[in-house]
């Protein structure tokens, strides 16, 4: 055999054994294809598909960081003691919030199915007497986590966490950080509700509630009903609510004009009346309302509530509310809100309450008046950094 031979016959061999070795090989799968994320513009910006669903979600919510002084812009004024002395002195009220929300909506052969939550997280001082520590009711704490909403809706009906109809359908008293120097109504409650729009302008609720607190919560089987209506034009709207509170039997209500002046400025009034009912019953010995309910919390049987915005800009704004009720009690509260980037506002305001009336002031320290109630007029201010996504 000579060398040519050999060299042939070897180069056969070795592509006889690739050739085997190759019909051996392990095949790698195609990998499967990724199911991305989908944009969902149906409810808006911000929302996407659940992988896998037709829901669409959005998560939002802000970081906030107050810092106030005085008497009336950390709404009750703030106070300690001198951790040395024991010496009460006014101090800095200070509070840092994260706020997650959620929001999904999904269409259905029965409407639009929609959620919305809402929880929040708190850090500061305030003036808490369920936390006082070595009789100091004012020291930084953690404040704990607190559901503010959670509500399911299936077309007009509405049943879960919420704040009362009586505030939300006819709308919170201007943009104003500190808007309840005279109250207007309480707030959280679980609802049945059901929305009405007829889609020219007009809309309407019925809410049965249940209130919450020492007075507001409902003690049988009866619950508060809350009903309004509302229209809406281009120049604004004119909304109008009626509560009846079934605790003490009491019916108030509120009447509210909105007016878009212009594109930069808007206008609104509130005016407010509510019964006394059984109010000032104290004969059970167990609550002492003071002529206030949850939905009636203004002194005296009416008030009032009026202010606006003004745009300087699209960055900057200026907000005012002025307020008074029936026994003297009234406030103002401005401020200019600034956004220094998307997302990012900062707003300084100024507020001043004089202080009539509350009725008969109760010795529960928990149930005074709702800002420093010793003087006849306080004034402080509060400034908010709120980053909100």
């Amino acid at each position: 055999m000579n060398i040519k031979s050999l060299l042939l016959g070897s180069a056969a061999a070795l592509i006889a054994v690739s050739g085997a070795r190759a019909a051996d090989a392990v095949v790698v799968a195609e990998p499967e294809p990724a199911e991305y994320v989908k944009i969902c513009d149906v409810y808006g910006a911000g929302y996407f598909y659940i992988p896998g669903t037709e829901t669409c979600l959005r998560i939002g919510g802000y970081v906030r960081y107050d810092i106030a002084g005085g008497d009336v812009g950390s709404f009750d004024g703030s106070k300690a003691f001198d951790v040395r002395s024991g010496k009460e002195q006014s101090n800095w009220h200070k509070n840092a919030r994260l706020s997650l929300r959620t929001w999904t909506g999904q269409e259905t052969e029965l409407g639009t199915l929609k959620t919305y939550t809402e929880t929040r997280f708190n850090f500061g001082n305030h003036n808490d007497y369920a936390t006082r520590t070595n009789g100091n009711f004012n020291v930084a704490h953690d404040k704990g986590v607190s559901l503010n909403f959670a509500w399911i809706q299936l077309g007009g009906l509405r049943v879960g966490k919420d704040e009362s109809a009586f505030d939300t359908f006819i709308g919170y008293a201007g943009s104003v950080i500190n808007d309840t120097i005279v109250p207007y109504g309480d707030f959280d409650t679980n609802v049945v509700q059901y929305y009405f729009d007829a889609g020219n302008g007009f809309s309407a609720v019925v809410s049965l509630e249940e209130g919450s607190g020492r007075k507001g919560t409902i003690d049988s089987y009866v619950p508060h009903v809350v009903g309004g209506v509302k229209y809406t034009q281009g120049w604004g709207a004119i909304t109008g609510v009626v509560a009846y509170d079934s605790n003490y039997e009491s019916v108030a209500g509120k009447v509210r004009l909105d007016v878009n002046v212009s594109s930069a400025l808007s206008l609104f009034v509130i005016g407010g009346y509510g019964s006394d009912g059984k109010l000032n019953d104290d004969s059970t010995n167990f609550i002492d309302a003071h002529g206030r309910g949850f939905y009636k919390q203004w002194g005296g049987n009416w008030a009032f509530w009026a202010g606006g915005t003004y745009k300087f800009n699209e960055k900057a704004s200026f907000n005012v509310q002025v307020s008074g009720d029936e026994l003297k009690n009234y406030g103002v509260a401005a401020n200019v809100a600034y956004d220094i980037v998307p997302g990012f506002t900062v707003t300084a305001e100024v507020d001043w309450d004089h202080y009539g009336k509350f009725g008969e002031i109760t010795t529960d320290p928990s149930n005074v008046n709702w800002t420093n109630a010793d003087k006849k007029n306080s004034v402080g201010g509060i400034l908010r950094f709120q980053r909100s996504f």
